[in-house]
């Protein structure tokens, strides 16, 4: 790592359609102010970058205690929170997942494949959680284009010896 660069090191824990954003929003940002990026990829985060799931993320409203009635097209009070009970509903996480994608959409938010190709054709490392990679029986071949390699957890800290590393 060079010593004159700013370094940024985002560890990417969970898989659910808005954990996915941040790390991706804030890399992006990142480079584009020459900040060296560097992603990890552990656990459930995976699925960011699995060829079988990156496309199908979902965020779920059961237990999501910070989504709001306003999110889901609901005009009124955005203190309201959707009741659990209405999570629990079959087809509500389909629900909520396709009125945030379209949300993004309107915005001109990437998908999460397209961003994570945006990132790594303008530099940022991703590695994936060895660990995790035996955990889950995955190879190499189940992850996108653009993974570097899959390293340890000890790897990853001497990778980025000096960065400032956020999890997510």
């Amino acid at each position: 790592m060079d010593n004159d660069t700013r370094h940024i090191a985002f560890i990417c824990s969970k898989g659910d359609l808005d954990m996915a954003y941040p790390a991706l929003v804030m890399g992006w940002a990142a480079l584009g102010n020459g900040i060296d990026v560097t992603i990890f990829f552990t656990f459930w985060g995976m699925d960011m970058i699995r060829k079988s799931r990156i496309d199908h993320l979902q965020i779920a409203p059961v237990g999501n205690t910070a989504m709001k009635m306003s999110m889901m097209g609901f005009k009124g009070n955005d203190n309201l929170g959707i009741p659990n009970i209405l999570g629990m509903l079959p087809g509500m996480t389909g629900f909520a997942t396709k009125l945030m994608k379209d949300k993004m959409e309107s915005l001109d938010v990437p998908p999460v494949s397209e961003y994570l190709e945006m990132l790594v054709d303008a530099g940022a490392n991703l590695y994936a959680c060895k660990m995790s990679v035996d955990m889950m029986g995955l190879k190499e071949e189940d992850f996108i284009d653009g993974v570097q390699s899959i390293v340890t957890a000890g790897d990853f800290m001497d990778m980025t010896e000096g960065a400032q590393i956020i999890f997510i």
